[in-house]
């Protein structure tokens, strides 16, 4: 007995562990430390762990346009990102918007307030364009969430382009952020 393709049920894949991400690091020969912390959701909330973490750290943002294109832009976190102007910038169709917690648990295998730069690793349609604001790679060491909130992993700027590649989300480097001083129109 056949089934009818359009009656099948799509199989959902279980987005990976911060054990999965710390097995596929170790396997692609990638050094990392990871420290534990309450779980921030926000820059602001972070600012103990950031102050206790040498190297830069990130925001990242989960962006849609009107064509239902995706975007993950990763940022240093106290980068300024103009949202009215980034459209042009990163090939978005349309002026971009956050997408909704249900599209980035569908895309990126995380909820908000856990967006990271590890999370593509969930993206295995490659829907999501990984876009990374160029004054972060300034930083030897990068530090992003393992795909929660309440950890943080530190890795090389080298290692994390390197990762992105493995995964299938050779990311656009582009300066977006605005620099300090400068006027948000």
């Amino acid at each position: 007995m056949s089934l009818d393709p359009q009656s099948e049920v799509q199989i959902r894949r279980v987005p990976a562990s911060p054990e999965d991400l710390f097995r596929l690091l170790d396997d692609l020969g990638i050094s990392h430390e990871t420290r534990h912390h309450a779980p921030v959701f926000t820059v602001e909330e972070s600012e103990h762990v950031t102050a206790m973490i040498p190297g830069g750290h990130t925001k990242n943002l989960f962006l849609k346009d009107k064509k239902g294109n995706f975007f993950l832009i990763v940022a240093g976190n106290h980068a300024r990102i103009p949202l009215n102007r980034v459209h042009g910038l990163i090939g978005a169709q349309s002026r971009v918007s956050f997408g909704n917690a249900e599209k980035l648990m569908e895309l990126l295998g995380v909820t908000p307030g856990s967006v990271n730069a590890f999370a593509p690793m969930n993206d295995h349609e490659n829907r999501v364009s990984v876009i990374i604001d160029e004054p972060l790679l300034e930083n030897d060491r990068i530090n992003c969430h393992p795909l929660i909130n309440d950890k943080t992993t530190t890795i090389s700027r080298e290692d994390l382009l390197r990762f992105l590649e493995h995964v299938g989300h050779t990311p656009q480097v582009i300066r977006l952020s605005e620099p300090e001083g400068a006027s948000q129109e």
